[in-house]
């Protein structure tokens, strides 16, 4: 085919599919290679969060990008491996992880899964269905059966949750002008406020981590009343003590803490605790 004429129907795909999923030209071929990886070894003999370590590793040194699922008009998936936050970076890494389960290592594959952990019962029904506070990313994804919450088991505090930055700030969000879609994070908000959260407070990890693993999704909780989540990554062993595999915004990229997770929280004067969460026994 035609390099041009390909690159044309690529791009008409990507920007105006039924699915409206955006993918660059170069996320597209990083992603193709990630897939052909994983289809060339096998993983049968790993566990979930063995595998979140080796391909989160492939992300070190990518650069850090904020805000790349904000895009103007309606909802879209997007699918971006050149430039990821804290939140998207767990997301591609978690959905490349369950594909290795499966038999199928291609681009719709991977498109209709990072859907299923991004949204609201796995579909894009708009603005709204997307899982913007995390710790309704957790709930929602351990109610899909992808992830259980295992911070009261291993010691956690109650977590007074309940988040209402965003309808108390629509002015941030260019999609909530739109009065119906405030109206439905209002609605969200007031679920998360409900449910019982539990998190490890800063000054208890150091002595709990122990029952912490590589590969665990860490939410890092705040002391700020109108949040819930303010970071997140996984949990990464070094030396016997536990690190943060993240993206990273102060440095600009994936990396691995320098710090342990217990010192790398105590830095921050915001940054109250934890939360620790495993994907499903395979």
């Amino acid at each position: 085919m035609n390099k041009i004429l390909g690159l044309a129907i690529f791009l008409f795909i990507s920007f105006f599919s039924q699915a409206q999923t955006v993918c660059t030209l170069e996320s597209r071929e990083k992603l193709e290679s990630y897939l052909t990886r994983l289809s060339e070894h096998d993983y049968s003999g790993k566990t979930s969060n063995e595998i979140n370590m080796e391909i989160g590793q492939w992300f070190l040194e990518t650069p850090y990008v904020e805000k790349t699922l904000e895009l103007p008009g309606a909802e879209k998936l997007v699918i971006n491996l050149q430039g990821v936050d804290c939140t998207t970076f767990v997301e591609t890494v978690i959905t490349l992880t369950r594909l290795t389960k499966g038999e199928e290592f291609n681009f719709a594959a991977f498109e209709k899964e990072l859907a299923y952990i991004r949204y609201r019962e796995g579909i894009n029904a708009g603005y709204p269905s997307r899982l913007h506070y995390f710790s309704d990313w957790i709930f929602e994804n351990q109610e899909k059966g992808i992830l259980s919450d295992i911070t009261q088991e291993i010691g956690g505090s109650p977590y007074p949750n309940a988040p209402s930055f965003m309808s108390e700030n629509p002015k941030f969000y260019a999609q909530l002008a739109d009065p119906s879609n405030l109206a439905t994070i209002k609605t969200t908000e007031s679920a998360i406020k409900e449910r019982s959260y539990f998190y490890i407070p800063k000054a208890e990890i150091a002595t709990l981590e122990k029952s912490i693993k590589s590969g665990d999704i860490i939410a890092i909780t705040t002391s700020m009343p109108n949040l819930d989540i303010v970071h997140t990554g996984f949990a990464i062993e070094k030396n016997g003590r536990i690190h943060l595999m993240h993206a990273s915004s102060k440095n600009m990229k994936v990396e691995i803490s320098e710090k342990t997770l217990s010192d790398y929280l105590a830095g921050n004067k915001s940054q109250s605790g934890i939360i620790v969460s495993r994907l499903a026994k395979d």
